[in-house]
């Protein structure tokens, strides 16, 4: 079913989030500088609320709608996993361009404490976004992400100022397959890049006796509504989900303005490609948000 294509609007279209007014008004969104340093030392940061309970919802609901392949603006979509699991006895739904359907995945790129938080990880400077990805993993048979590295699939940008922000609409535990990070691996440099829902301990064919001893996971819990951003280069993965509940996540990539295409190639499925060199920009790559400064 055809449906209005939202990528084409560059602002908050609903009521669910208030863009303030005023740039002092941001200021209440700021990270602390212990938050900023612990995410340079190890390269994610948990536990930022992103969001209430009513928005909790409405991204829940139309969650929902989305997962339907037969829902209005499906063909919108860059890409559509029912199941991208490799392992049958499992699933797990993953989507991208979320944000070109529903007015809810479309505002919450301009969610003030995202775009400011954003920001200064990515050093204080303007936020330009990149793709959004939602992941549904159903209770009891939930699929695993194996261990990987985000810009491992996003080399056809350049240079890597890139930045995840992975946000829970369900508490995440271990028993429902949380997210788990490797501190301090964003130093490894680039890595081979595994199948995405495939073997979960693929990535250790990828890496040196050095950092298979250095491989150490922490699992990183969250209450529905809280965020966790972390580097491109960290190595992060999550396991299956085992419990009697839904463990459901959106997250938002995005990147510093004056990233480039390294690729004469589409970038994404459906939208134009930009030439090798150029700027990254236009109707699918809208700036976010100037910067405090």
């Amino acid at each position: 079913m055809e449906a209005n294509d939202l990528s084409k609007i560059h602002h908050l279209i609903s009521d669910i989030f208030k863009w303030p007014t005023d740039k002092k008004d941001f200021e209440q969104y700021k990270l602390s500088q212990e938050q900023i340093d612990f995410f340079n030392e190890n390269g994610f940061l948990a536990g930022i609320k992103m969001l209430d309970d009513e928005q909790i919802e409405k991204l829940r609901n139309e969650l929902d709608q989305l997962t339907d392949p037969k829902s209005k603006g499906h063909d919108l979509f860059y890409e559509f996993h029912s199941n991208e699991s490799a392992d049958t006895n499992t699933i797990l739904f993953h989507a991208l361009g979320a944000w070109r359907i529903t007015p809810a995945y479309h505002d919450v790129l301009w969610n003030p404490r995202f775009v400011v938080a954003a920001s200064q990880l990515l050093g204080n400077v303007p936020v330009r976004f990149w793709h959004d990805q939602l992941f549904y993993k159903p209770a009891k048979k939930g699929g695993v992400v194996a261990w990987h590295q985000d810009y491992s699939y996003w080399t056809r940008t350049k240079p890597v100022a890139h930045l995840t922000c992975w946000c829970g609409l369900d508490d995440s535990t271990q028993e429902n397959g949380c997210l788990q990070y490797v501190p301090g691996s964003q130093r490894w440099g680039l890595l081979d890049k595994p199948e995405l829902a495939g073997d979960m301990m693929g990535i250790m064919n990828y890496l040196t006796p050095q950092q298979q001893q250095q491989f150490k996971p922490v699992p990183v819990e969250t209450k529905a509504g809280e965020a966790i951003f972390h580097h491109p280069l960290t190595l992060h993965g999550s396991g299956e989900n085992k419990s009697e509940r839904p463990r459901r996540a959106f997250v938002i990539n995005v990147f510093a303005d004056g990233v480039k295409s390294d690729s004469n190639d589409t970038l994404l499925n459906g939208v134009p490609s930009i030439e090798k060199g150029e700027k990254m920009q236009g109707q699918f790559f809208p700036l976010l948000f100037e910067g405090l400064n």
